[in-house]
């Protein structure tokens, strides 16, 4: 069952993807000829006005070709009024920017049907008091619910950690309510090492307690909501660019690069923690295919871009010769991280 979750929301991510090119070129008077959801032998194909629409064997991926496209063949052009290479550069381009920007539209959705759902959230009640910690010697118990830190209100458990390491005092003022009581607290937090999201090492200022576990489903309004997709969407895309951009820095090692069968396993996992889960995780993803097609490859859309650009700039396009070699070398660059992402998945698999 999961497998088949994995297989529909890559199929969806890849759908509109391709719907994002095939409406812009379609708007801007481009022909066309095939939108297919997969790659290799087609199983269905159906004429739908002047383009086959089809799904193919592999459904890992999919493409719009469009009259006078051709990424395996670049030298593969037309300059009828209907073709992606009449048209000017400026307007292939936006051709280019509605596949990736059909996904980040996608992941808002996602995000504000999240929203309208309910998202669970931790409240800031304490559970356990560690020894030694400048909570315990402040007096902090079990059931303290904490109300604000350094004057900031809080809410959820998660704005606990964020206002103290957010603050450049070296203690904190804490307000929590014990017993109907409202209790003011002064701690000195204490600063250890630790990880952040990309294994960097990073430091930390902690008062040492642990939530109690108790939850509570927050929904918002239509404007909240709204508000709240597009600050997820933003998070996200800057959490994919500054992954691309460590890996290509060697801040991350390229181990950490998953292939398919990490994304078939991790959205199975999503699938089976509830919709939510699952809705969080297709927003992820969506906004990730979003942001890679945007990498200056050429055999993605970003490359075509990078090429439509430097038409604008020099007046000219690139030889077809130099186009060519770059696509090659975008291909092989693009299936080298495809063969590094299966192989770190094996090897992930077989050390468990």
């Amino acid at each position: 069952m999961g497998i088949l979750v994995s297989l529909i929301v890559l199929s969806l991510l890849v759908f509109f993807h391709e719907l994002g090119h095939f409406v812009a070129a379609r708007r801007l008077g481009v022909q066309v000829d095939v939108f297919s959801v997969g790659f290799g032998k087609k199983i269905y194909s159906k004429m739908i006005g002047t383009t086959e629409w089809s799904i193919s064997a592999i459904p890992l991926g999919g493409y719009v070709k469009m009259k006078g496209q051709d990424d395996s063949d670049p030298t593969k052009v037309s300059y009828d009024n209907d073709s992606y290479n009449s048209k000017k550069p400026w307007e292939r381009i936006i051709i280019l920017l509605a596949g990736p920007f059909a996904n980040f539209l996608l992941a808002f959705f996602l995000y504000l049907a999240i929203a309208n759902i309910g998202i669970p959230k931790l409240l800031p009640i304490v559970g356990n008091v560690g020894e030694n910690t400048p909570a315990l010697v402040a007096g902090m118990q079990k059931g303290d619910k904490v109300i604000a830190v350094n004057g900031v209100t809080i809410n959820y458990w998660e704005e606990i950690g964020k206002q103290i390491n957010k603050s450049n005092n070296s203690r904190v003022d804490l307000v929590i309510i014990r017993d109907n009581r409202r209790i003011n607290l002064l701690l000195t937090p204490k600063i250890i090492d630790d990880k952040n999201i990309f294994e960097e090492s990073i430091k930390r200022r902690i008062i040492g307690i642990s939530a109690l576990g108790e939850v509570v489903q927050v929904t918002y309004d239509l404007v909240d909501g709204v508000s709240y997709a597009w600050d997820e969407t933003k998070k996200a895309s800057v959490l994919i660019f500054q992954s691309v951009q460590k890996l290509i820095t060697g801040a991350i090692s390229s181990d950490k690069v998953g292939g398919i069968i990490t994304i078939v396993d991790v959205t199975s996992q999503a699938s089976a923690a509830g919709i939510v889960s699952l809705l969080f995780f297709t927003a992820l993803i969506s906004v990730n295919l979003g942001v890679l097609n945007l990498l200056p490859i050429p055999a993605l859309d970003g490359g075509h871009i990078m090429f439509n650009l430097y038409e604008i700039v020099r007046g000219k396009a690139p030889t077809e010769k130099a186009l060519y070699q770059m696509t090659i070398a975008g291909w092989v660059m693009l299936f080298g991280l495809m063969f590094l992402g299966l192989y770190n998945d094996i090897n992930r698999l077989i050390g468990g």
